[in-house]
Parts: structure tokens; C-alpha cells; sequence
């Protein structure tokens, strides 16, 4: 059985999707991009972006009590590959052991015209 999450504090949804679902023990996180919870989007920097995508992401984790330390499996997607490693120096910072196996790759377009968008898949503790 499937439990949608829509945590109140959550950036909500620009389209049709669920921003959360918890099943099997999973938690599975719809993409987010660096909207906040007020709708409006932090693209000041690639930094900025970034990190507010990771907190929207940490307030996901939250609401059903997991951390970034539950994440298993992330996909990063780039508006260009010259965004990577600056990306990848924020993101790091949310890890402190072992960071999830991941996959990132750049797009033709991502919504609102933003620059990063990350999704995941968590696993609850037994």
C-alpha cells in the first residue's frame, strides 16, 4: 500500500504528482527544484539553487522521520554539465558517511527553467 506525504511546510506541487510516497519501506521523492514553500524560486547562484533544493528535499525526508543519511539512490538532473561540480560541492555537504549511489546527467529543459532538479528514493529502518 502506497501513502502519499504533503507535508505543510513542503514546496507544493507545479503539476499533477504527489511530492512524496512512502511503500515497501521506501520513500520515494518526486523531483524538486529550488522552489520554496511561499512558490517562489532561489536561483540567486547555482549554490543557492542547490541548497534549496536540498532542504525542500531534507523537509520530505523529515515528515515521514528520515534524514539525508536514509537516502539509497538520488538522480541529479543539470541544465548543463558545466554545473556539475559546483552541484556536486553543495550536495556533498548534506552527507556526512556514505552518500546515496546516484546518477546525474543534463537535460534540454527543466521546469520553471531552473538549473538543478533532484530526486530520490530512501529506505525507512527496519
Amino acid at each position: 500500500m502506497k501513502q502519499p506525504i504533503f507535508p505543510p511546510n513542503a514546496a507544493k506541487p507545479i503539476a499533477p504528482y504527489t511530492p512524496a510516497i512512502t511503500a515497501g519501506g521506501f520513500v520515494f521523492l518526486s523531483g524538486q527544484i529550488a522552489l520554496d514553500e511561499a512558490g517562489a524560486l532561489h536561483m540567486g547562484d547555482i549554490a543557492t539553487e542547490t541548497r534549496q533544493v536540498m532542504e525542500n528535499i531534507g523537509t520530505l525526508l523529515q515528515a515521514t522521520n528520515l534524514g539525508y543519511e536514509h537516502l539509497v539512490k538520488v538522480t541529479i538532473l543539470l541544465s548543463d554539465m558545466s554545473l556539475y561540480a559546483a552541484v556536486n560541492e553543495v550536495y556533498g555537504s548534506y552527507f556526512a558517511e556514505v552518500p546515496p549511489a546516484r546518477e546525474a546527467y543534463a537535460v534540454k529543459g527543466l521546469p520553471r527553467g531552473v538549473n538543478v532538479e533532484i530526486s530520490g528514493i530512501a529506505v525507512m529502518p527496519a
